[in-house]
């Protein structure tokens, strides 16, 4: 009787250990994964951060301290690649936040063709990046460009503005191309925060009598909250990082006017073979990114929107 009973005491043991540890275990290969892709590049980039390091095998890589983080802010080149990406974030999330939610708004199902206008606002989402950007650099091209041939006919002489080599122009289209095919989703993701808000809410303040305005004040910006909140972050953490469409269309030019946090990273690191210096650029940009999404997220946690 003993026996069974310790038998049965050890089966039943079994199972739980089994029902304990069989998540853990399913969970293993990913975070394995994730280990090998994700947290040691991080921690190999923050390791090279503190070398003059060389990509060359058998190569010395003479030990700077903190030497790269101080000559960060030494860099003139990175005052305009900072004050560059910090313009884009200004400029480019508010206005695709403000145009998603306008058009997740309007496309709603009552819209006849709507199911074909939400795919034309979405379509330029899944394109390529290099693609588009080669396409922004046809239609704004000094030479033949669309641009300059519509500028041409409405002011009834030819007109050759060299759009992406001038600093301030050249910015301008490569934030209308980022709006362009960035706002298609935070169209989907308001579309989705939108069709989950109860009907019954919004029709009870509009039976009390509430403008418009105020339904959408009140009712409507409260319960999409959450949304607001995670498309501010990952748009502010994806225009921080902004790279391939200044990479194609001016490479960081003219005389580094245009560039950008990343686009300048990628030139240390590869065209002059910088890599320490590049590894604390990309550590400090981590860091910078890391503080203002935690920063976002607590804010719009407790503002009253």
């Amino acid at each position: 009787m003993t026996s069974s009973s310790g038998v049965a005491v050890r089966s039943k043991r079994s199972r739980r250990v089994r029902r304990i540890a069989t998540p853990y275990l399913l969970l293993l290969p990913a975070v394995a994964i994730y280990a090998v892709f994700t947290v040691y590049p991080i921690y190999r980039q923050f390791d090279i951060s503190f070398y003059n390091w060389h990509i060359f095998p058998g190569a010395s890589n003479p030990f700077m301290g903190w030497s790269n983080y101080t000559a960060i802010f030494h860099d003139p080149v990175i005052r305009t690649a900072a004050f560059n990406s910090f313009l884009f974030i200004v400029i480019t999330v508010p206005v695709q936040m403000a145009i998603g939610l306008f058009a997740a708004a309007v496309l709603t199902d009552r819209l006849p063709g709507s199911m074909f206008w939400r795919a034309a606002v979405y379509i330029p989402v899944v394109t390529s990046w290099v693609v588009v950007s080669w396409v922004f650099s046809y239609l704004f091209a000094s030479q033949g460009g669309v641009m300059n041939a519509v500028a041409g006919f409405f002011s009834g002489h030819t007109v050759a503005i060299d759009w992406t080599a001038q600093t301030w122009t050249a910015n301008v289209v490569i934030w209308l191309l980022s709006i362009w095919k960035g706002v298609g989703w935070s169209f989907i993701i308001f579309l989705a925060a939108l069709d989950g808000i109860p009907k019954q809410l919004l029709e009870s303040a509009r039976i009390d009598g509430a403008r418009e305005w105020h339904v959408w004040r009140h009712v409507v910006l409260p319960s999409i909250r959450g949304a607001v909140t995670f498309v501010t972050v990952l748009l502010v953490i994806g225009a921080a990082q902004v790279f391939t469409q200044i990479f194609e269309i001016t490479k960081g030019g003219p005389y580094n006017s245009t560039q950008s946090m990343m686009t300048y990273m990628y030139q240390q690191a590869f065209s002059n073979f910088a890599f320490g210096y590049a590894a604390a650029l990309a550590s400090l940009l981590a860091v910078v990114l890391f503080g203002l999404s935690a920063a976002e997220i607590r804010i719009m946690r407790h503002q009253d929107l």
